[in-house]
Formats: C-alpha cells, structure tokens, sequence
C-alpha cells in the first residue's frame, strides 16, 4: 500500500510533534518515577494469596484435586 503526498506530510507532522515531545516527555517520566520512589514505601513482596491457599480454590476439598473425566461428560451415570 502506498501513501500519498497527504499522508506522507502528515506523517512527517506527526512524527515532528512526538520527536519535539519526546524530551519533555523523558524528563517528565523521570522525574515522576524519582518522586514516586522517594514518597512511597519501600518495595515489599506481598504475595496474592499465601502459599497454603495458593494451589487450592476456594470451596474445594482435599479429595476434589482430581475430577474423573466421565464426570465432566452430560449424562454420565455417577459412580459412587
């Protein structure tokens, strides 16, 4: 696909205005991320669950680890 002279102007605008910004942009980022580290905690780890709960889902049981196909399939007869 090929551009026209319009769009290759345009482009050379766009590029012109985000190439101008960019510095302003770059200390602006900068500056943020230096205040951000001197008025916020230090960095800590808190995990999202902790590690007894991490591998189980809410509700389930110690025997509801394995779910026998037959038992994900309609109109399976139920074994037990």
């Amino acid at each position: 696909m090929t551009t026209t002279a319009r769009q290759a102007t345009l482009q050379r605008r766009v590029e012109g205005l985000v190439a101008l910004a960019a510095p302003t942009l770059d200390l602006l980022l900068s500056a943020g991320e230096r205040i951000s580290r001197i008025v916020g905690p230090e960095d800590e780890y808190y995990p999202i669950r902790s590690p007894e709960e991490s591998m189980h889902l809410p509700g389930a049981t110690a025997g509801d680890e394995h779910v026998a196909p037959s038992a994900l399939r309609p109109g399976s007869v139920d074994p037990g």
